[in-house]
């Protein structure tokens, strides 16, 4: 078959949904890879290195739709801001992150194409589906991240310093949210020297939190039934949400860093950080909101916009693993180039797999996936999981 790989159209998107080592691997396997010019330049591939790898680079991305019987990309569809859908044509298999909560007529406008669409936002949580997770992948870089742009804010150190001139005590971080984001913004906080506490509704993460060298806030909740089957955490009530905003207030006051992960797929992100809790902080503080793609954990998050509050820095990135271009696209490549190897059976799709029936949007014109929301509308009363706040990206799991 032959895979394209278009050039992304989202301001800022400098990732590319397959990298050169990976595109090569394809063609060892016989297949064919066109590459629009250009694909690869905001994540350092550059033409040439494709062309290396033996891929044919076009001059412009409509080539790619008119070539390719796979098309990878980063964001399409409701993963971008803006109504347009590429020009896919019929027969054509789509895969990407393509925002999925986020299409309304536009996924039925896909299966009228008569493509096939697969969305990895909708990855099952399966160990044999953990490399080909893209969100996890994005999330842990989203995570990173976070904590850097934290450090380079605060008009503190991270780490203790004990020097002739004095003793410098180590900055406060509070992460809220131990899933992928949220381990690795502790991980990164607490490499960085800063003293980290973390907190989840689940009382199970407990352990993978102190493993990262970071205290684990406990609150007085009752948490019995935050957790799903799958280790997500569940939507919580107003009433609950409510407690623990009053129980959270006082750790954020104590705080220098306060980074927030937590994201429902589906719904707008739950607020709980309040104006009152931002008032407890000492001037100079920082907040990172990693769900302010969906309307942000702060009260006062601006998506995409960096917001001063009463001295306090509140950053509303929405795209975080875009400024880790090189490693980003890396790893999404190989979350693609994964999904791919799985996505056929002897030659044909193997709808009866269940990673790829779980990701399959439309196929043969027909709409195959069902929005949490219409499902509940029909009797379904199951619980959305929360996910990490990787993009609109997407991106993850708290």
């Amino acid at each position: 078959m032959i895979v394209g790989v278009p050039t992304e159209t989202v301001p800022g998107e400098t990732r590319v949904a397959l990298v050169p080592p990976k595109t090569e691997d394809l063609i060892e396997d016989g297949h064919e890879v066109v590459v629009a010019s250009g694909a690869g330049t905001g994540s350092d591939w550059t033409d040439a290195d494709y062309r290396e790898a033996g891929c044919e680079v076009v001059d412009d991305r409509e080539t790619v739709f008119e070539r390719a019987d796979v098309v990878a990309q980063v964001r399409a569809m409701g993963a971008r801001p803006d109504d347009d859908v590429d020009p896919y044509r019929e027969g054509q298999v789509v895969v990407g992150l393509l925002g999925p909560y986020d299409l309304d007529d536009r996924l039925q406008r896909l299966a009228d194409t008569g493509v096939t669409a697969f969305a990895l936002e909708l990855m099952p949580r399966i160990s044999r589906a953990q490399s080909m997770d893209a969100l996890s992948s994005m999330s842990s870089i989203g995570g990173y991240k976070s904590a850097i742009v934290a450090a380079e804010a605060l008009p503190k150190m991270f780490p203790l310093q004990m020097t002739a001139a004095g003793t410098v005590q180590p900055a406060e971080v509070f992460v809220i949210g131990a899933g992928v984001a949220g381990l690795q913004a502790i991980a990164t906080a607490d490499r960085l020297g800063a003293s980290v506490r973390g907190y989840d509704i689940r009382l199970e993460v407990k352990q993978e939190v102190e493993s990262l060298g970071a205290d684990f806030v406990e609150l007085d909740l009752e948490t019995e039934g935050s957790g799903d089957d799958e280790g997500y955490a569940r939507e919580m009530d107003d009433e609950f949400l409510e407690k623990q905003r009053q129980e959270l207030t006082r750790v954020v006051g104590e705080s220098d860093v306060v980074i927030t992960t937590a994201a429902v797929p589906g719904k707008p992100a739950p607020e709980l950080v309040t104006e009152e809790m931002l008032d407890g902080m000492d001037s100079g503080g920082v907040v990172v909101d990693l769900s302010a793609a969906t309307g942000g954990n702060c009260e006062v998050t601006d998506p995409g916009e960096t917001v001063e509050y009463d001295g306090v820095t509140v950053f509303g990135p929405t795209n975080l693993p875009a400024t880790v271009p090189h490693h980003a696209s890396q790893l999404y490549s190989n979350n693609v180039s994964n999904f791919l190897e799985n996505l056929y059976d002897d030659g044909e799709l193997d709808t009866d797999d269940e990673i790829v029936d779980s990701t399959m949007l439309t196929h043969d014109g027909d709409v195959r996936w069902t929005h949490p929301a219409e499902a509940a509308d029909d009797g379904d009363d199951s619980e959305a999981p929360e996910g990490d706040a990787a993009e609109a990206e997407g991106d993850d799991d708290d």
